[in-house]
């Protein structure tokens, strides 16, 4: 349990100061009480992490009941167990999908995100500390680098490199940090 308590540790420090990632000090029983209350998504996080926990002890029935509970709830579809790193930040989570094989800490996805399989039964990896817009559709097996951005409804169907910005139908590479 320490590990998935660790990692939605990790998943509320992404609320306490908006677009930043808060130190864990700073989530003092009142900050995450008041984070509970204030954020629907964060309520949804828990549930996952829930569910993930339950995934990974092999307790039959919770991890799928707590993830049909989650689309319904919150309008998140988002596998229980799925290899996701602390940090996760869905503002909006209504309308997003979220299948992939992996992805990294610290990782926004916005709001009407898919990530998920294109033509194959393979999924995205998607690195560390990366943004993913609004509308944005991450599809097929991938991998985004870490720190990548891509724009709002781009449709990402190749490797975006680690620090590179993609936009656009298809999504292609416009801007590369240094």
């Amino acid at each position: 349990m320490n590990k998935a308590i660790e990692t939605f540790r990790q998943d509320l420090a992404r609320w306490v100061i908006p677009g930043q990632v808060a130190d864990e000090r700073a989530l003092t029983p009142r900050t995450v009480l008041r984070l509970f209350w204030q954020h629907l998504p964060v309520r949804a996080m828990a549930w996952f992490r829930l569910a993930c926990w339950f995934k990974m002890k092999r307790i039959p029935y919770f991890p799928g009941a707590i993830q049909r509970h989650i689309a319904r709830a919150y309008g998140l579809e988002i596998p229980s167990g799925a290899d996701i790193g602390g940090g996760l930040y869905i503002p909006h989570p209504f309308g997003t999908v979220i299948m992939p094989k992996r992805i990294g800490r610290n990782c926004s996805v916005i709001a009407n995100v898919t990530i998920g399989m294109r033509n194959e039964w393979v999924f995205p990896e998607i690195g560390n500390d990366v943004f993913i817009g609004a509308g944005a559709r991450v599809l097929g097996g991938i991998t985004l680098g870490d720190q990548a951005v891509i724009g709002a409804n781009a449709v990402v169907i190749h490797d975006v490199p680690a620090g590179a910005t993609a936009v656009g139908i298809p999504a292609k590479v416009v801007g590369q940090r240094g």
